[in-house]
């Protein structure tokens, strides 16, 4: 596969921790459903990574794996459009880690704004490992063993994507100018033919001299057209426009998510942290419980007691799944007493449990048939390994470690 061509390639994991909830459906599943009609999507469960914070407790990891992929099928995640595999299943993942660790700074990992937040956060964990520290190093080989072109992540996400960017420029740096590098870089350039090639120059220079990122878009257009040229030359010219070795591993861009911050039952963010969630598959009965028992505004003590919608945790919820005309219904009877308070929690109920129907029927083969699961599993690891295996040849080849 081309470099192009994995440009198109998007890589997303989530930790096996559990049954998801609404949050993680809008904050990041019903994104990853809309991007596998646009991408090749590969969705992974980051069980190694669960292992950096619950490595004394596998068999808890184990079993929410299954629960976690149910999870996606539920929310409407189509294996046929996207490669579903566990992280572990795919070794080569933790080959990369070990090579890439081999050139990776340390301040570089001590400087990741996660790892001082989380140590504080998770104090009754002992951190002091390396699996901890070197987590982001982890997230980098997840990334650069597909050679995705695009990450799904929130704003607090954006440095492990901009590390990644720097781990796979220094990679690249270091390695990808073996002995001759120029002398076959220039050669490729004539196979350009006359046009194509003084087009290519030009465009160098001008990126290479006065920084125009217009100029080295177009040299890169220019290469992605050409039929004549093999993939080896085409990947030694992308690195040759700016100045440096063959691109072996290219650098995945960030693609931002819209900021998505689910309410809790609490007014909170959703979060099981604060028990205060809603599971993607609730049963019903539980869900209408869990609405009609949220706490309201404390100054609605009686039914006649006129009540203000912005410090209601239950309109926070409206604000999430109900039209416009509903919240002004709910503003206008909480404001003047003209509505209770389980007056005001049906429509939400009712919209809750319409947007979950779904998802449950989806479930429901699912549960039945767990084999048909691990069937779908077992085919998205044999699907990542094929693309895993031909990224470690071309790093093994570039640190000279493909001994014959």
């Amino acid at each position: 596969m081309s470099l192009h061509e994995s440009q198109k390639r998007v890589l997303s994991g989530m930790r096996p921790t559990g049954r998801l909830h609404l949050g993680h459906y809008h904050g990041v599943l019903k994104n990853w459903v809309r991007l596998q009609h646009e991408f090749e999507c590969m969705f992974f469960v980051a069980d190694w990574h669960a292992l950096t914070t619950h490595y004394e407790d596998p068999q808890m990891i184990e079993e929410h794996v299954w629960t976690t992929v149910i999870d996606w099928l539920a929310a409407g995640v189509n294996p046929g459009s996207a490669a579903l595999f566990i992280q572990s299943k795919v070794p080569e993942h933790a080959e990369l880690h070990l090579l890439l660790s081999m050139i990776t700074p340390l301040s570089w990992l001590e400087r990741v704004p996660s790892y001082k937040d989380q140590q504080a956060k998770l104090k009754e964990r002992d951190l002091a490992t390396y699996g901890f520290l070197g987590y982001p190093l982890l997230q980098s080989a997840d990334i650069l063993i597909y050679k995705a072109g695009h990450v799904p992540v929130g704003a607090d996400q954006v440095p492990h994507v901009e590390m990644t960017r720097e781990i796979a420029r220094r990679f690249n740096h270091i390695y990808g100018k073996r002995s001759g590098f120029v002398e076959m870089a220039e050669a490729a350039i004539k196979k350009l033919g006359r046009k194509g090639g003084a087009q290519y120059r030009e465009l160098r220079k001008e990126f290479l001299e006065k920084g125009h990122t217009e100029s080295l878009e177009s040299a890169q257009a220019l290469l992605r057209e050409q039929s004549n040229i093999s993939l080896g030359d085409r990947d030694r010219l992308y690195g040759y426009l700016e100045g440096g070795g063959k691109v072996i591993l290219p650098e995945p861009q960030s693609l931002l998510t819209e900021a998505s911050v689910m309410p809790g039952l609490d007014g909170q963010k959703m979060s099981k942290s604060y028990n205060n969630t809603i599971a993607l598959r609730e049963d019903p009965k539980v869900v209408e419980r869990k609405i009609k028992t949220m706490t309201t505004d404390p100054a609605r003590v009686r039914r006649t007691d006129p009540g203000d919608p912005d410090k209601c945790p239950v309109f926070n919820l409206h604000e999430v799944y109900s039209d416009e005309s509903t919240q002004a219904w709910v503003r206008q009877g909480c404001t003047t007493a003209g509505i209770g308070c389980i007056d005001c929690k049906g429509p939400l109920i009712e919209a809750v449990l319409e947007e979950q129907k779904p998802m449950r029927e989806r479930a429901r083969q699912y549960e039945e048939n767990p084999d048909l699961v691990r069937s779908i599993v077992a085919e998205g690891c044999e699907k990542a390994r094929t693309i895993a295996k031909a990224t470690l040849d071309d790093v093994r080849e570039a640190m000279g470690l493909d001994y014959r």
